[in-house]
């Protein structure tokens, strides 16, 4: 009789991430002077759910007695193509790309997921919660307080955006 809920986080994304995740890829390709981005599948859908969005609805859902017992989607509800992604974040760096599809950074035929979104309707009617960066506005949100942070040169450096990290 434990008072258990599972908070199911969709695709985490945001400052100080690792560069083994797409978002961080992306933008410290960039950032470090590169204009060929080298990706992997670019067809995949995924809803990114900021940093602060999946922080704020992991704690309404601890702190909701009624999702005890329940799985809560933790998501924008809002899906968008790795290529989409790619073509927004360099036209918010001001900047034109070309994107190689590297072998290396594919994933072998049958454990890509070709579509990730999350309905979050439940984590509204039973933690009373929902992003604040949602849709395409609030994934430009995020990715603007992202990439401000991953353009400090401090940051940067921390990052080998040189390599691919698995």
């Amino acid at each position: 009789e434990l008072p258990v809920a599972i908070a199911r986080p969709f695709n985490t994304y945001g400052p100080r991430q690792s560069a083994r995740a797409v978002i961080p890829t992306i933008i410290t390709q960039i950032a470090s002077g590169k204009r060929k981005i080298s990706l992997g599948a670019m067809k995949p859908t995924r809803d990114f759910s900021f940093v602060k969005d999946t922080v704020g609805g992991i704690v309404a859902t601890a702190e909701s007695d009624r999702t005890v017992g329940e799985v809560i989607n933790i998501g924008s509800n809002f899906e968008v193509s790795i290529h989409e992604t790619v073509k927004i974040i360099a036209e918010m760096m001001g900047v034109e790309v070309d994107i190689e599809a590297e072998k290396a950074r594919q994933r072998p035929e049958k454990s890509e997921v070709n579509r990730l979104w999350a309905d979050n309707t439940k984590a509204l009617e039973k933690a009373e919660w929902s992003p604040q960066y949602s849709g395409l506005d609030g994934l430009r949100k995020g990715l603007s307080e992202t990439i401000e942070w991953f353009k400090d040169p401090s940051n940067l450096k921390l990052y080998k955006t040189n390599i691919y990290n698995i």
